[in-house]
């Protein structure tokens, strides 16, 4: 089929490879400018730089609602657009363009984690599973007919990055899979469960600013999520930032008051966690290693050279 392809980031550079490497014909692609946003810098392999090696013309554009790109779009003549990882709004006539209209590779199994950041707000949530859909668009974001859907199971200690590689991972056989059936003639796909959708927004600061009153279980896996090269999670000791790089669960439970630093155990640093600590039912987050304000990475037993005192949300 002959392609026009949407895509940015390395979801996106994936999704063109994918392309080039099949029988499909990839006539024009369009993608996004370089952009200073922190977690759009990161897995950030150029869509532009991967089509101009192939020959591909390129259009780039914030948004593909202006008159010069619809008609850059109809004069490709596409079967179907393949989108994977574009950062805003396609308009009815631009994804209803296509003879087959447009197929969109998302980094989630849907219908669940539609939006932003699926994988980390997965990661938090506990899941155990997560994956890679192709869907139809249509005018609700994430939510058109499923062609396609892989997953791959969450390990205990897998972390954000160790799931973006699996997952990206399925972006070719997900991608293939899907317009080799909507190729083949077929038409009728999954319905998603709408009741079952839910809808997530990009992650910023506030999103990685460590709450003592979530459960440590909860707070272990925002560690995990916030891996390298995602900013990791933080919060404030005696005034100044403190990232936290690893930690655990307690293997003891312990009473008190959410942000006391508080036992030493193993290789970690209990902190109380839990809204409800005050009980004594609770597990502690252990912190292994830290990082200060001035960059320096040590361990936590190093950090802290005394108990007491508290971890907080303000400086």
């Amino acid at each position: 089929m002959r392609v026009v392809m949407f895509g940015y980031q390395t979801w996106g550079h994936r999704t063109l490879k994918a392309l080039l490497d099949s029988e499909h014909d990839v006539a024009t692609v369009v993608t996004h400018p370089k952009s200073e946003h922190a977690y759009e810098k990161i897995w950030s392999d150029s869509v532009a730089e991967l089509a101009e090696e192939h020959g591909i013309p390129v259009v780039i554009r914030n948004r593909p609602d202006d008159e010069e790109l619809f008609d850059l779009l109809k004069s490709a003549d596409p079967d179907i657009i393949v989108a994977n990882n574009w950062r805003t709004w396609i308009p009815p006539r631009i994804y209803g363009l296509p003879r087959h209209g447009t197929l969109n590779i998302h980094d989630s199994l849907l219908p669940k984690y539609a939006g932003f950041s699926p994988i980390i707000w997965a990661m938090i949530n506990g899941e155990s599973e997560v994956g890679v859909t192709a869907h139809l668009m249509d005018e609700v974001l994430d939510a058109g007919d499923i062609v396609e859907q892989r997953a791959v199971a969450v390990e205990p200690t897998d972390t954000a990055t160790d799931l973006f590689h699996k997952t990206v991972a399925l972006i070719a056989p997900v991608a293939i899979g899907a317009l080799a059936r909507i190729a083949a003639g077929e038409t009728e796909f999954t319905k998603q469960d709408r009741s079952q959708a839910t809808f997530f927004h990009k992650r910023s600061e506030k999103d990685i600013h460590v709450n003592w009153d979530w459960p440590a279980e909860v707070l272990e896996r925002l560690v995990r999520a916030q891996s390298a090269p995602y900013p990791a999670a933080f919060t404030f000791h005696k005034g100044k930032r403190l990232e936290i790089l690893a930690a655990v669960v307690s293997e003891g439970r312990y009473g008190g008051t959410p942000g006391r630093i508080f036992y030493r155990e193993d290789d970690g640093v209990v902190i109380v966690a839990g809204a409800d600590a005050r009980t004594g039912r609770n597990h502690g987050l252990a912190i292994t290693r830290v990082r200060t304000e001035d960059g320096s990475e040590l361990p936590a037993t190093e950090y802290f050279t005394s108990l007491g005192g508290y971890l907080t949300s303000r400086p």
